[in-house]
């Protein structure tokens, strides 16, 4: 009657799931970010305009790193944040592979 299945525990499987994974698609996210937000690397920057888009995007890497690694508990099990991180992280970076390759 009901399709309730509970979260599972497995808490290390689920932190090394939100640390390895989440850091994958974090960086591939900064990495879309970075090269398609606004001026991007393609564009021709100032040196002080480089300095500060580097550095904005190496300290925004470190709040939605966190943000993945925290909803990564919420998953049913760690097989299945596994799946889905690296999932993700692999999808973004395939975008972000054939978005460069069209510049």
């Amino acid at each position: 009657m009901n399709n309730y299945t509970p979260i599972q525990a497995d808490w290390l499987s689920k932190t090394l799931a939100g640390l390895i994974g989440g850091a994958l698609l974090s960086f591939s996210i900064i990495g879309l970010f970075a090269w398609f937000g606004p001026s991007g690397l393609s564009s021709p920057l100032s040196n002080t305009e480089l300095l500060w888009k580097t550095q904005f995007n190496m300290w925004l890497s470190v709040p939605i790193w966190l943000l993945i690694l925290s909803f990564s508990y919420l998953f049913k099990s760690g097989a299945q944040a596994w799946f889905y991180l690296l999932s993700a992280s692999f999808a973004g970076y395939a975008i972000l592979a054939i978005l460069r390759g069209l510049l």
